[in-house]
């Protein structure tokens, strides 16, 4: 059987008014995979997320989501299509309560009917955020935040999930966390784009992984045919 295409970026241009930020990039996710966007700041990698997403149009190319294409959807119909964003920075409402954040997340139509059982299976998921149902968001700690801006993008029911540095200004210790939950969502089917710094913990995630640099692809394959010299030297471009 054919594997099938849950995302493919084709020749895609962005700009920022005059300001080029991705060139030409191109990549394929296959559905139920993880797959690894790394590279340094400023390479793309975010804005390539915002893209994909709704938040920037592309000047330039096709982004195709299970065959459709989504490339002049605006936010809120690329969440109805079934891809969540979970942005750099957490983003969550801050005066708002852990519950009223995860609610939020089942806005659209589709995830409405299901939000009970979606809350009950986020509150499985992260039981922290179980015990701090009731609490302000901005009482959390910042490994709890992530969790909460985790569950909030899986209250809508995604098939897509686009994750920006989620381990960003984290310990190790909840870094590890918050990867062993996302590895487990992924086993459950959900398909899952990384993007990260952190060169080691992306390629140990991924099935497939690309390394961007100013803007481009400049490295792609599968972690296991990818050295860390190899990576490394893209990532730097050297």
């Amino acid at each position: 059987m054919a594997e099938v295409l849950a995302l493919r970026v084709f020749d895609l241009d962005a700009h920022y008014k005059d300001f080029q930020a991705l060139w030409a990039v191109s990549l394929d996710v296959k559905k139920g995979e993880v797959v690894s966007i790394i590279g340094a700041n400023g390479s793309g990698k975010s804005t390539l997320l915002n893209t994909i997403s709704g938040l920037l149009t592309p000047t330039r190319g096709t982004i195709e989501f299970f065959g459709q294409e989504i490339g002049d959807l605006v936010p809120h119909k690329t969440v109805a299509e079934g891809i969540s964003l979970v942005p750099e920075g957490r983003r969550v409402f801050t005066r708002l309560t852990v519950n009223e954040n995860l609610v939020m997340g089942s806005y659209v139509p589709r995830s409405r009917p299901n939000k009970n059982k979606s809350l009950k299976d986020i509150h499985e998921l992260f039981p922290v955020l179980k015990a701090r149902q009731n609490q302000m968001a901005d009482t959390l700690s910042g490994g709890e935040q992530q969790m909460l801006a985790i569950g909030r993008a899986l209250m809508s029911e995604p098939k897509l999930i686009l994750c920006d540095e989620i381990s960003l200004g984290l310990a190790p210790m909840i870094i590890k966390d918050i990867y062993k939950r996302l590895m487990q969502i992924n086993a459950e089917g959900l398909t899952i784009v990384l993007v990260e710094q952190d060169i080691r913990r992306s390629l140990k995630a991924a099935n497939h992984a690309y390394v961007m640099l100013e803007g481009k692809v400049v490295l792609e394959g599968e972690p296991s045919s990818l050295t860390e010299d190899e990576v490394k030297k893209a990532y730097f471009g050297l």
